[in-house]
């Protein structure tokens, strides 16, 4: 259960991503994917393909809004879990990466953002 105000409304951000993807028939198979490390918030499957999540929520697009506020070295974060992820899965199957950006309540999914 979150503990601080930004991070229930990061939890919502998260419910609501997953519930949007979920109706675009994407599956869950993690959630908040911890590693030293790194970080992964939804992980799901899209066919035969495992798409790593990154959900950002921002109140407005003032600062270059939610896709903006991933740093490079939230990428690298990023790609890092992935690997330790991957680790446990034999065979690798196509993987790719996508962000949901919510913006004053819009929400945007982003698919294929980074490459491994």
């Amino acid at each position: 259960m979150a503990r601080t105000e930004r991070q229930q409304l990061g939890r919502e951000g998260e419910d609501e991503a997953l519930a949007h993807l979920t109706r675009h028939g994407l599956a869950l198979v993690a959630r908040n994917f911890l590693c030293k490390g790194g970080e992964i918030d939804l992980i799901m499957r899209d066919g035969a393909h495992l798409v790593f999540i990154e959900v950002r929520r921002r109140a407005d697009t003032r600062h270059g809004g939610a896709a903006a506020s991933i740093t490079a070295r939230k990428q690298q974060r990023m790609v890092r879990a992935a690997q330790v992820y991957l680790l446990r899965c034999a065979p690798l199957p196509p993987c790719r990466f996508d962000v949901v950006a919510i913006d004053g309540g819009q929400l945007r999914w982003l698919r294929n953002v980074l490459q491994m």
